[in-house]
C-alpha cells in the first residue's frame, strides 16, 4: 500500500504521520549499512561514541546521529544501540582467549585437517549457524563437519543411506524431542534400526532452536507462548513486536537473535548438555579426538 499525501483532508488529525512498522533492536556493528529517516542520509557506521552513531556515505562525508530510534536497514525500522563494550584484559592486549565460546580450554591454530567420516545432523540452517558459532572451534580441532537436514520426517532413509558403522558414527540433534511427539516417534524408528548402534539422536525441548537461546540475552522477559498451528517463529515476532511480514523479516530477526549469543552462557542447559554428548558421540572411535 503506497502512502498519497495529497489525497483527503491534508488538515486532518494524523497526516504527517506515516503507517509504522514495529523498530527491532539492533546493534550498531561497524560496516552496518543504515539510513536516518528524518534526514534521508544513508552510510556506513564507522563508530560510536557519547551516545552517537557516526555513518558515512559512499562520498566519504560523515554525519553524527543520536543512537536509538528513527533509522532503517535493508527497509525495515530498527532501533540502534551501541556495540557491547570489550572485555578488558587479554583480548584488549591483542592476545589469543583462553577459552572458546563452548567453554573449552583454547588451543593454538592448527593445520587443516581431514574431516572425520562422522558427522552430526541438525534441523534446520538456523540451528547449523548457532552450533557454528558456540562450537565450531570445538568442531574444527576434532575435525567433524556439521550439516542441516530441512526437518526430520524423512529421518530412518537419511540414515539409512548414510549407513553409520563404527568409526564412522552420525549424532543427530533434534528440536522439540520430548515424550509422546512426532520427533520422539522418529526418534525412536532409528534407534531400532539397523543402524541404530551407530547413531545418537539427541534432542531438545524447544519447540525452536530460537528458545534455546537464554531470553535475557535477547533482551526479552521470556519467549512467548504460541498456539499449536501457528507458525512458531512468525508467532513469536508477533507477539514481541518484531517485524514478521517475510521470510527476509524473520531472518533480520535471526541475525538480531544470534548477534547476541557470546558463548555458552547466552544458551539453556538443555542444549548444551546434547551438543556436548553428540560431539563425545561421533568422535569415540578416533583416539586423542573429543
Amino acid at each position: 500500500m503506497t502512502f498519497d499525501r495529497y489525497v483527503g483532508d491534508v488538515l486532518a488529525p494524523g497526516r504527517s504521520v506515516r503507517p509504522t512498522r514495529a523498530s527491532l533492536e539492533t546493534v550498531a556493528e561497524n560496516g552496518l549499512v543504515v539510513e536516518d529517516v528524518s534526514s534521508g542520509f544513508c552510510g556506513a557506521v564507522v563508530r560510536c561514541e557519547n551516545g552517537l552513531v557516526v555513518l558515512e556515505d559512499r562520498h566519504g562525508k560523515k554525519r553524527s546521529f543520536p543512537l536509538g530510534t528513527g533509522f532503517w536497514v535493508d527497509g525495515s525500522p530498527v532501533d540502534l544501540v551501541a556495540p557491547t563494550r570489550r572485555k578488558a584484559g587479554r583480548e584488549a592486549m591483542g592476545l589469543p582467549p583462553t577459552r572458546t565460546a563452548s567453554g573449552s580450554r583454547w588451543t593454538a591454530p592448527e593445520p587443516a585437517k581431514v574431516a572425520l567420516p562422522s558427522r552430526i545432523y541438525v534441523e534446520g540452517r538456523h540451528d547449523a549457524e548457532l552450533v557454528e558459532k558456540v562450537w565450531g572451534d570445538d568442531l574444527r580441532h576434532v575435525g567433524v563437519v556439521v550439516e542441516y537436514l530441512g526437518g526430520i520426517d524423512d529421518l530412518p532413509g537419511i540414515v539409512d543411506e548414510f549407513a553409520p558403522v563404527a568409526g564412522r558414527r552420525l549424532g543427530v540433534l533434534v528440536d522439540h524431542l520430548v515424550p509422546g511427539s512426532k520427533e520422539s516417534r522418529i526418534a525412536d524408528q532409528v534407534r531400532g534400526g539397523t543402524h541404530g548402534e551407530f547413531v545418537m539422536i539427541g534432542g531438545h525441548p524447544f519447540i525452536d532452536i530460537w528458545a534455546a537461546v537464554k531470553p535475557a540475552s535477547v533482551g526479552i522477559d521470556g519467549w512467548p507462548n504460541v498456539p499449536r498451528g501457528e507458525d512458531w517463529k512468525s508467532g513469536t515476532c508477533a507477539r514481541l513486536g518484531w517485524p514478521h511480514a517475510d521470510q527476509a523479516d524473520i531472518a533480520r530477526v535471526w541475525q538480531h537473535i544470534l548477534g547476541r549469543v557470546r558463548s555458552w552462557n547466552d544458551l539453556e542447559r538443555a542444549l548444551l548438555t546434547e551438543v556436548e554428548r553428540l560431539i563425545d558421540f561421533v568422535t569415540q572411535d578416533h583416539p586423542g579426538e573429543g
